[in-house]
């Protein structure tokens, strides 16, 4: 995997390394985000999901017909040929990368990446299947310049959600969204003299700020219904 186009994006933290590769012969596009240390992040993603110090965040596109059953080797793997360090989030979507939207708010920034052909509601009559799940389609990535609490932090998770859902109906799409999107939220570690909040829900200043910035993001990024 090498660097392509052009240096990362220079506004704000949520600097954007733009990547490409080949496998099987397929041209496949990466988004790198070298976050550094003194980071803490919480996300529902397939590599180094859950709370924790993270350095960085890969956002790695793959085929539509994507059969491993070891996506975290492969992040891992693809990250390392980046020249990635330390530990890291490894997201994989289906959609197109390069076509990513940015957007910020207050100190607050967000980049999503989507693709909306498998959709549908959250609360479905369907049973859930068990197995390795198909790569994501809507993927997004917020950074906040503050330090929160692990609840503060589920909390900007429900937050985020809430405000990607909104999007889609703005954009017109009668979904909550694709049967495997992935969230990270990062924000600030904790240190004496920072203040620790405790709140990201949408009335609070940073949630609101968080709301604002993913809905904007998503809406920017999905393709018309």
């Amino acid at each position: 995997m090498a660097a392509v186009i052009p240096p990362p994006r220079a506004a704000g933290v949520l600097s954007l390394q733009r990547l490409v590769r080949v496998e099987d012969g397929e041209r496949l596009h990466a988004l790198l985000w070298r976050a550094g240390p003194g980071w803490r992040m919480i996300s529902s993603a397939v590599l180094g999901g859950g709370i924790g110090e993270r350095a960085w965040v890969l956002n790695a596109q793959v085929s539509h017909g994507y059969r491993r059953t070891d996506p975290d080797r492969h992040l891992a793997a693809l990250a390392r040929d980046a020249g990635a360090r330390g530990a890291g989030v490894g997201l994989m979507t289906a959609a197109d990368v390069s076509r990513h939207a940015v957007a910020d708010d207050g100190g607050t920034e967000a980049v999503a990446t989507a693709g909306v052909t498998v959709r549908g509601w959250a609360a479905s009559p369907a049973e859930g299947t068990h197995g390795p799940a198909a790569p994501g389609t809507i993927n997004v990535i917020a950074a906040l310049p503050v330090a929160l609490t692990d609840a503060a932090l589920v909390n900007a998770v429900a937050t985020a959600t809430e405000a990607k859902v909104q999007a889609l109906l703005d954009a017109g799409y009668d979904c909550s969204g694709t049967p495997t999107d992935a969230i990270v939220i990062a924000a600030r570690s904790p240190r004496p003299g920072r203040e620790l909040h405790s709140f990201a829900g949408p009335r609070s200043v940073w949630g609101a700020r968080l709301a604002r910035t993913v809905h904007h993001a998503v809406r920017a990024a999905v393709p018309p219904p």
